[in-house]
């Protein structure tokens, strides 16, 4: 076992997990678990790779990858390399075949599709910086629609980086505090996830000094906000819709309290989806009410709160907002215009299906996935969908995130790029290669992953990636195993 480092665990707290803690587990094996390092773990991305092409790519480089028992993408992972090449400089991770991922936090989207549960409409309450999000997108195929907010501006912008990364295009973003969705979205979303914001108790494994401003009246002034929270997304959703409440935290107040509250608020419409048959380990973790309480000894991992709640009737909604969304500056593109778009992204490599939409604004060209449309009008989003091209009077420039998300390795425009290529690629470098393409604009590939757009100039490829996503210090050569 791992040496166990000095993590801050304040009296008070300890004593409020003394009594939260299931009859066969202890306050030691609790302690002890908190003062060892937290174990790696990734999430194979399967809009892009399957899990076994994903492990067949990744064996060479004698990666140690242990499964994860509630999430069949997810897997711990363990590297000599640790300390020489960050996990997050990888080919695999900057192509966005994995998402750097808690093994924990995988259990609430893993909630939200058990059973056979297919939403078309889902809100991600609380979503930066995206790891549950692109889990929901990929567990929909970059189907339906999902609606992931933010309340931190600053952190909106890494959810859409790691949207991006993720070749994902059935995301809308928003920026407000969630307590809104319930007025302004009623009864909108097939299901929702509140992965709430909280104590944070459940993470003194990755920060030992998450605990320094913990106190009992912060965890009573935390709980209000939740309250308030949960309420909203339950007005959002729609009747048979799925509520899954989640946090990192350990604590009853803010975990089966949030959920008892909401069901004494509606007994009438609401009850509780137990989730005893989630995985054949959850039992370990399983409460009375059907709630997954995960602490931190019992799947060595972070400490986590997972509850499915689902909503049977229509309730009295709330009144509606005061505020005003103000004129949408987008229009369809229809007819010959629309018909233009799509021929000429053709044959650029980009294809996109029924579920995506042309839309316009001034020069822009966005691609909106169609469930979101009825939406338009209600709130004010950041942005929607994918940001296709840049229109000029020779053409269109088309967008990276639409060739990261809408390309696939067996296009005719696809140019495979060695590792020293792909690797001056993500330095921002213009490619000189070995054998120059014949055609004028290829996909530039490594992995057969797209990595973006090149137009040749006389022997070299012109490298178009964007500069805010440029790298330097050590990449992706992984070290292979003899």
């Amino acid at each position: 076992m791992a040496q166990p480092t000095a993590v801050y665990l304040p009296q008070a707290f300890l004593d409020a997990i003394r009594e939260a803690l299931p009859a066969d587990q202890t306050l030691e094996s609790f302690i002890e678990y908190c003062q060892l390092p937290l174990r790696r773990s990734l999430r194979v991305n399967t809009l892009k790779i399957t899990v076994s092409d994903f492990l067949a790519l990744v064996a060479p480089y004698g990666w140690r990858l242990t499964p994860v028992p509630w999430c069949e993408e997810g897997f711990w992972i363990e590297r000599d390399d640790e300390n020489t090449l960050p996990l997050g400089s990888t080919a695999e991770h900057l192509s966005g075949l994995y998402y750097i991922q808690e093994a924990s936090s995988m259990l609430p989207v893993a909630a939200l599709f058990t059973d056979g549960n297919q939403p078309e409409r889902i809100m991600d309450v609380a979503a930066a910086p995206g790891s549950k999000t692109t889990q929901i997108a990929a567990r929909m195929g970059n189907g339906g629609a999902i609606l992931a907010n933010e309340y931190s501006a600053s952190r909106v912008k890494v959810l859409h980086a790691n949207i991006s990364r993720c070749g994902i295009s059935n995301v809308a973003l928003t920026h407000f505090d969630g307590r809104v969705f319930g007025a302004a979205l009623p009864e909108a979303f097939d299901a929702i996830l509140l992965d709430a914001p909280c104590s944070g108790e459940g993470v003194v494994r990755k920060d030992p000094d998450a605990l320094r401003n913990w106190s009992p009246e912060s965890t009573a002034e935390i709980a209000n906000t939740q309250r308030e929270l949960i309420e909203s997304a339950f007005h959002a959703l729609r009747p048979g819709g799925t509520l899954v409440y989640s946090t990192c935290t350990l604590n009853r107040e803010e975990n089966q309290q949030i959920c008892q509250w909401l069901l004494d608020t509606y007994p009438q419409a609401v009850e509780i989806a137990p989730l005893g048959e989630l995985f054949p380990e959850a039992k370990h973790a399983l409460t009375p009410e059907g709630f997954l309480h995960v602490f931190p000894q019992i799947y060595d991992c972070e400490g986590f709160f997972v509850a499915r709640l689902r909503k049977t009737a229509s309730i009295e909604p709330l009144p509606e907002p005061g505020y005003k969304v103000g004129k949408f500056p987008f229009s369809p593109m229809k007819g010959k215009a629309a018909a233009d778009v799509t021929a000429a992204a053709e044959k650029s490599g980009l294809i996109w299906g029924d579920q995506l939409r042309l839309w316009q604004r001034d020069k822009e060209i966005w691609l909106f996935p169609t469930e979101i449309e009825p939406l338009i009008g209600k709130v004010r989003f950041s942005r929607i969908g994918l940001r296709l091209a840049e229109q000029h009077n020779k053409g269109f420039r088309w967008q990276h995130e639409a060739v990261i998300a809408l390309v696939k390795s067996d296009n005719p425009l696809c140019f495979e790029l060695n590792e020293s290529e792909a690797e001056e690629w993500y330095r921002g470098r213009d490619i000189y290669p070995e054998v120059t393409p014949s055609r004028d604009e290829v996909v530039v590939t490594f992995q057969r992953q797209p990595l973006g757009l090149a137009r040749k100039v006389s022997s070299r490829l012109k490298n178009s990636y964007p500069r805010d996503l440029v790298r330097d210090g050590k990449l992706f050569a992984a070290p292979r195993s003899e």
